[in-house]
């Protein structure tokens, strides 16, 4: 069963809290803003802005979890002031996930770095997850998961393996195998699942994108392709606009379904970014 966020009203342009104001888009990647481990769906707190209600439109898909048994969790709201955003990872490369905030302004809602985290950077792999840390906000927001998760998971930090997301860096197509931008990546693995086996996505070609004006808002890198949705064990779901990413998962005997999704960069996601899969066969297994 597919379920499908609600629409956002188009006379719905801009949201105002306490502290700010801001543009708003409507739930295009669901994944970022959720987790669901085990029979619990948690809204990550946000760490955008224009962001910050995105969950409220899948409320009726969560709401009806609930009343047939789920656990349902909101991890603390931010109040993203200025000062709310740890800028370093941002200072130190040519940007990252994060509100562009020129010159910081101090606010009467001050309350130093928040935890502000997106649920698209942990890797699912059965009773581990491995959480991307690249900021203090970041780093709050595990400590948080490890807090209310204790006993029921185990979580892994990795530490700035990029900006925020990891599911165009790192991706678990079945058990023992992840598919991986490079060889490096598995140097920020934990020692037991650098054992497993590495697919490296190939380089991107520019004839796979469209030409865009240079004033077009581009979302993701080039890489966005191999953020694919992998079905089962067997079946992977791409983007039909990268036949080597293709023809590499075709050799590794995994049954490929192409499918077209052009303009992913203006979309910001591919295939896993707005899926979000509640619901899977099997149990919660133990890969250490």
């Amino acid at each position: 069963m597919v379920h499908r966020p609600l629409e956002l009203n188009p006379s719905t342009t801009e949201i105002e809290t306490l502290a700010w104001r801001a543009a708003v888009i409507p739930a295009l990647n669901v994944r970022d803003m959720s987790l669901v481990l085990g029979d619990e769906i948690v809204e990550t707190a946000p760490m955008m802005r224009s962001r910050y209600f995105e969950t409220q439109l899948l409320t009726p898909i969560f709401a009806e979890y609930f009343r047939k048994g789920a656990r349902w969790s909101v991890m603390p709201r931010p109040i993203m002031t200025d000062s709310s955003f740890d800028p370093t990872y941002a200072q130190l490369t040519d940007g990252g996930l994060m509100e562009s905030i020129k010159n910081p302004q101090s606010a009467p809602y001050d309350v130093g770095f928040e935890m502000m985290i997106d649920g698209a950077q942990c890797l699912r792999l059965g009773r581990d997850v491995l959480v991307n840390v690249s900021t203090e906000n970041h780093a709050l927001a595990y400590n948080w998961l490890q807090r209310h998760f204790e006993g029921r998971f185990r979580f892994h930090r990795i530490d700035r393996l990029s900006d925020s997301h990891i599911d165009s860096m790192v991706l678990a197509l079945r058990p023992g195998t992840l598919l991986v931008r490079s060889e490096q990546v598995a140097d920020y693995l934990p020692d037991d699942f650098k054992k497993w086996e590495l697919i490296v996505a190939p380089d991107p070609q520019e004839n796979n994108f469209p030409i865009y004006e240079s004033d077009d808002l581009i979302l993701t890198s080039l890489y966005i392709d191999m953020n694919v949705l992998s079905v089962s064990p067997e079946m992977v779901i791409a983007n039909e606009a990268s036949p080597e990413l293709i023809r590499l998962l075709e050799r590794h005997k995994f049954t490929v379904v192409p499918v077209r999704h052009r303009h992913r960069r203006l979309f910001g996601g591919g295939f896993h970014c707005f899926t979000l899969d509640t619901v899977r066969d099997g149990g919660l297994e133990e890969y250490i």
